[in-house]
């Protein structure tokens, strides 16, 4: 239910917020103890700024409001990295932090190592990342980071930075990483000369940058003074030569910083080298402190682990690096109104409230709804509809609402009451128990296992990219579907008829034919991704993944959902648990689901269809001689490329990793190998030079 104000309503609010923003004033520049955050002060201001402009003859004379007294191209090709692009996971307070340095050591525990590791800590500038290639110390290309695979060749643009040097003080060739960045003062420069001539504003400096290093016309990146720091060195060719002497890939962070500044690039000096986590708290605490005095943007600061050769051990995720992190600074709050509470049902059956709220802008960007989580937080919030509330996003990506102003409501907020019943079927809702432990879920479950929103989420899920990924299957497609009553289930997409598509709203014979075209080549489906999409609880694509490759040695027959089938209803709880990564919940899953027959019928039913699981590797002994078997690469081989030799370990079984541990097998070395190399050593991994290595692929 959408809130409406009349003009005597208008009044109320105007009043209440005056005296609540006069309170909050006075707590702030006289009490020195400010209870809410200065983005939220700021919030309630602009909004009685608005009830003025819309009502001046309602604004009192001592209104808070008074006291104020601010040659182009075509297009940018793309450019595929040599080197993977990551992201870091994050953390947002001491305690987590605590955890992740506590992981680090136990990681590094498990290996064998016994060496503490150092923590250096740098300010994450809140730009865009570029990636810059020099050769014999000549800048040939600069891209942007793009999906960490394939970004922008945007080098014209980064040549107009000043900061960035075109010709290194030493003829190396070397692939650095760091952040184009916009001052504040310039951002300020930039949107008055924008509103000036009626354009829209930038709404920060980092989209401001991004604007700038995207334009098709250098010259318009070279009027908005872009500037860059560089942080990180991708790749050196080592044992090239400097006026002091041979140039090695430094062994740690901090020499690599060092080793940045020496060859001409900008690099920030506010970095600190930290032995515990109390010291990198000091640190991150100090940089909060003064995050606004610096010309650039901060959105926290990056800690990553000192030592090059522990960072290799450490390794990567599936997403990001384990042997760093991005400890982030508070997000960014607001106010705002609920004006409604609505639930939304997810593929496990969860029951989720999602506030809708009046349209605000947090953290650069427009919100209009923010996640309740559970009826639980609800209750600990005390939330209403109609209530103001102090918004912000969790991790500046997911709105939430932290904290509702009680002194602003009217008496006409309406509570918000736990349903009884799935608002989508009808049936009944409960909760769960959760865990290892058996406690009771905070959210509730819809029952009705065939409840349509249910049925539709896991639809999505199932026809996702890391899926069957089947392009042209998008939610509305689905749901389309679903309401024609053509599909309820997986087995349902795979009997679809050109027929069955092209009489429907946004289909035509074209349109339909392709449809049945990505359906049937997602016939032939790798088997982890066939497990991810049959939406088993607690099993994520990597969890898909590692299963997959456990059960290589006894999956030699398995070619149809069928064989799955027999195959894992025959694993118990045990079974499961042998696996590596998975724990007892996922097990117990993973078990329920094989044992239950609706779902054997399922995986039948597409066998009979036509659904074929492709296995991982080569079958035949020449092709799986490697199976089982952990390969990493370090140096330069002679006989073919880093990635010619991934795809032959590959088709013989074996797997690479980007880090020594002491699971690895075997370390391949080249010429000129790196801390790997030290590192297995240290580890004792056996280590092969090219020849040996060739005589194990049989080549």
């Amino acid at each position: 239910m959408k809130q409406s104000f009349s003009q005597k309503q208008a009044k109320e609010r105007i009043a209440s917020l005056s005296r609540e923003i006069d309170k909050h004033r006075h707590l702030y520049h006289v009490a020195d103890r400010p209870v809410i955050s200065d983005e939220a002060f700021d919030s309630l201001l602009r909004e009685l700024e608005g009830w003025e402009r819309q009502y001046p003859e309602l604004a009192s004379l001592n209104s808070p409001t008074r006291r104020v007294g601010g040659t182009p191209l075509k297009s940018f090709q793309k450019i595929r990295h040599v080197f993977q692009q990551w992201s870091f996971d994050d953390v947002f307070d001491a305690h987590e932090l605590k955890a992740w340095c506590e992981r680090v050591e136990r990681m590094l525990q498990k290996e064998g190592i016994t060496e503490k590791p150092q923590y250096v800590c740098e300010l994450k500038i809140d730009g865009l990342k570029i990636i810059l290639t020099y050769e014999r110390g000549v800048l040939v290309t600069g891209a942007t980071r793009g999906d960490g695979s394939v970004g922008e060749n945007v080098t014209e643009n980064l040549r107009t930075i000043g900061s960035v040097p075109l010709q290194l003080r030493s003829p190396v060739d070397v692939t650095v990483v760091g952040e184009a960045w916009l001052g504040e003062g310039e951002l300020r420069r930039i949107n008055a000369l924008r509103e000036k001539s009626g354009e829209p504003l930038f709404a920060n400096p980092r989209n401001a940058a991004a604007g700038a290093i995207r334009q098709l016309d250098s010259k318009v990146t070279a009027s908005r003074k872009l500037d860059s720091f560089i942080y990180d060195i991708e790749h050196i060719v080592p044992g090239q030569t400097s006026e002091d002497g041979r140039i090695e890939m430094p062994a740690t962070q901090v020499a690599e910083l060092e080793l940045l500044k020496d060859l001409g690039f900008q690099v920030n000096e506010h970095h600190r080298l930290c032995q515990t986590a109390e010291e990198i708290e000091t640190y991150y605490l100090e940089q909060g402190k003064q995050r606004h005095r610096f010309p650039y943007g901060l959105d926290g600061i990056v800690i990553k682990v000192n030592q090059r050769h522990l960072q290799e051990v450490l390794g990567y995720t599936g997403k990001a690096p384990r042997f760093g992190v991005a400890y982030k600074f508070p997000a960014e709050q607001t106010t705002t109104l609920v004006e409604d509470v609505k639930v939304q049902i997810g593929r496990t059956g969860a029951l989720t409230p999602v506030a809708h709220l009046r349209p605000v802008r947090v953290a650069g960007s427009t919100v209009s709804r923010a996640t309740l989580h559970n009826y639980d937080e609800i209750r600990r919030l005390d939330v209403r509809v109609g209530d103001t509330v102090i918004i912000q996003k969790a991790g500046d990506i997911i709105p939430e609402i932290v904290e509702v102003i009680k002194n602003l409501r009217t008496g006409k907020e309406k509570k918000i009451v736990e349903p009884t019943q799935c608002p989508i079927c009808g049936a009944g809702v409960k909760r769960e128990r959760m865990g290892e432990k058996g406690d009771m879920s905070a959210a509730l479950y819809c029952t009705n296992s065939r409840c349509f929103a249910v049925e539709k989420e896991n639809l999505i899920h199932a026809v996702s990219k890391k899926g069957l990924d089947i392009p042209g299957l998008g939610e509305k497609i689905v749901e389309q579907l679903m309401n024609e009553g053509l599909v309820k289930d997986m087995a349902d997409i795979f009997a679809l008829t050109i027929g069955d598509v092209e009489p429907l709203d946004r289909f035509a014979q074209v349109s339909a034919e392709k449809l049945i075209t990505s359906i049937e080549r997602a016939k032939k489906v790798p088997a982890g991704k066939f497990l991810y999409a049959l939406g088993i609880r607690y099993v994520g694509e990597e969890t898909a993944d590692l299963i997959v490759e456990h059960m290589m040695k006894e999956w030699g027959s398995m070619r149809t959902p069928e064989d799955m089938a027999v195959y894992f209803s025959k694993k118990a709880l045990e079974d499961w648990l042998e696996i590596k990564g998975v724990g007892k919940v996922v097990a117990a899953s993973l078990t329920e689901w094989f044992h239950d027959e609706k779902n054997s019928a399922l995986l039948y039913e597409l066998t009979t269809l036509g659904v074929t699981i492709v296995l991982p590797e080569k079958q035949g002994a020449a092709a799986a001689s490697l199976r089982g078997q952990t390969f990493v690469l370090t140096g330069e081989l002679s006989s073919f490329t880093r990635d010619e030799a991934k795809a032959m370990i590959k088709e013989k079984g074996g797997s690479v990793s980007a880090s020594v541990s002491r699971k690895t097998d075997f370390v391949v070395a080249g010429e000129n190998p790196g801390s790997k190399y030290v590192a297995a050593k240290t580890l004792g991994v056996k280590v092969l030079d090219e020849k040996e290595f060739k005589k194990l692929l049989k080549v």
